[in-house]
């Protein structure tokens, strides 16, 4: 799909969008969820659908697509942070969709719930990286919402934090990018390149393109 055709479906599915943009807000805030210093939840899920509306025209494969991939960027937190059942996700999710989008749409966020764990390794583990590999959308949505933290945590205004979690996530990169990489030729299960190569440009200080498949495993297929 081309980035015209993308943003125009976008266009056309604004107030669906919208509102799903409106109630995940609303959720995160039900349960008193803040992001980074004291700001509210929605900040962070704004930059993942910001990540969706960006690039979601490399992975994208059909119409009818759109608007459960905005839904699973909007609510992906949804299960693991705001108290959802799987079935919750379904029955908010029909709200704007048929019950095939729907599915997609919560197994998307379900595929992004982390495993139960004391350490990021343990909730992040092999079994739920093979969910996130046989989901369509989910390591793309996982990727934004990996870019959306970078950013973040990277900004000038997180000071000595900021500079831990970024040795932290260039630390977890060489792991965490081939686990998302399935050998499957489905384009909704695809890494696009270019949001490996913003990641690139955040973390690490010159940014080569051999040198990021070196360092962080990633695989020439993986080219646009």
């Amino acid at each position: 799909m081309t980035q015209e055709e993308y943003q125009a479906l976008r266009e056309k599915y604004k107030q669906p969008i919208e509102d799903i943009r409106l109630a995940a807000h609303e959720l995160h805030q039900s349960v008193n969820e803040t992001y980074g210093d004291g700001l509210p939840y929605g900040f962070h899920l704004d930059m993942v659908a910001e990540g969706v509306s960006n690039f979601g025209h490399l992975v994208c494969a059909r119409e009818e697509d759109v608007v459960p991939l905005f839904f699973g960027s909007y609510f992906h937190d949804s299960i693991e942070d705001a108290r959802k059942t799987y079935n919750d996700v379904m029955r908010i999710a029909l709200k704007w969709m048929t019950e095939e989008q729907a599915l997609m749409a919560t197994e998307i966020v379900y595929a992004l719930t982390n495993d139960k764990g004391r350490t990021r390794a343990e909730r992040a583990g092999e079994k739920y990286y093979e969910g996130i590999r046989q989901t369509p959308y989910a390591p793309f949505v996982k990727l934004c919402d990996r870019l959306a933290n970078v950013t973040f945590s990277c900004s000038v205004d997180e000071g000595v934090d900021g500079s831990r979690m970024r040795e932290v996530y260039k630390r977890e990169m060489p792991h965490f990018l081939p686990s998302l990489c399935s050998d499957c030729d489905d384009p909704r299960l695809k890494i696009p390149f270019e949001v490996v190569t913003v990641l690139a440009e955040i973390l690490i200080d010159e940014v080569d393109r051999d040198e990021i498949r070196r360092q962080w495993g990633v695989s020439s297929q993986w080219e646009p």
